[in-house]
């Protein structure tokens, strides 16, 4: 209905409405502001399904983790937290939250390069999500991003051995608290193809890990330089 139904008191010669008119108007309006309401909230949550399908297909991310995503949605809808904010942003957030409640590596960096919102407006809502609906979640382990970034990479077995061991020893000494997941496993996958000979370049690394040249460059040397790792001159 695109006709607001208006509080009357009068007809249109402007004779004063009886009781029981003045009733049955009143009826009318609070099922049209229901209806309005409910139409609003269905539209919401047919565009957030349509962005999240957009967005998990494209990173492989399966139903069991896109159900949980939309879930959470559905609380930030019901409190209120979508007005004001882009959907896409929250969306993003609820996806990635979603990802690390069932331990599924994907990261905020790598989630934010599939949607229009951009990864600090991503992140504030990711952060106010967890805030309001007082999610705590497990830190993100380094060691769940290594076999899809060796897969990708098409590197062997050995590889996935030894970068799984340089992230052993860097949490035994607390390297890994704080830091990208995303970014420390691509660093321990860049070390381990230099130490074994199979090599691949940061840029193909940081590919493969969605993220950054610059992050796979420097967390790689804090590793090599902490952990006294001799890295063989090519």
């Amino acid at each position: 209905m695109t006709t607001t139904i208006d509080w009357a008191t009068k007809d249109a010669s402007g004779k004063e409405l009886d009781i029981k008119r003045k009733l049955e108007i009143l009826k009318y309006r609070k099922w049209q502001q229901r209806v309005r309401v409910q139409t609003s909230y269905e539209r919401n949550i047919i565009q957030a399904m349509n962005e999240l399908s957009r967005i998990s297909s494209q990173l492989g991310i399966p139903k069991a983790c896109v159900d949980e995503a939309m879930g959470i949605y559905e609380q930030v809808l019901t409190k209120g937290l979508v007005r004001g904010r882009s959907v896409e942003a929250i969306v993003a957030a609820c996806l990635h939250m979603a990802c690390r409640k069932i331990g599924m590596p994907r990261s905020l960096d790598e989630i934010s390069q599939y949607t229009r919102a951009s990864r600090k407006e991503v992140a504030r809502c990711f952060r106010l999500i967890a805030r309001e609906l007082g999610v705590r979640l497990p830190l993100s382990d380094p060691k769940l991003y290594v076999p899809r970034i060796v897969e990708q990479l098409k590197l062997s077995g050995e590889i996935l051995k030894e970068a799984l061991n340089i992230l052993e020893q860097a949490k035994k000494k607390g390297l890994t608290a704080g830091k990208d997941p995303a970014g420390l496993a691509a660093a321990a996958v860049y070390i381990a193809s230099l130490l074994r000979g199979e090599v691949r370049t940061q840029k193909e690394v940081a590919m493969a890990a969605q993220v950054t040249e610059v992050t796979v460059r420097n967390r790689y040397k804090e590793l090599a330089r902490e952990l006294n790792i001799k890295i063989p001159i090519k």
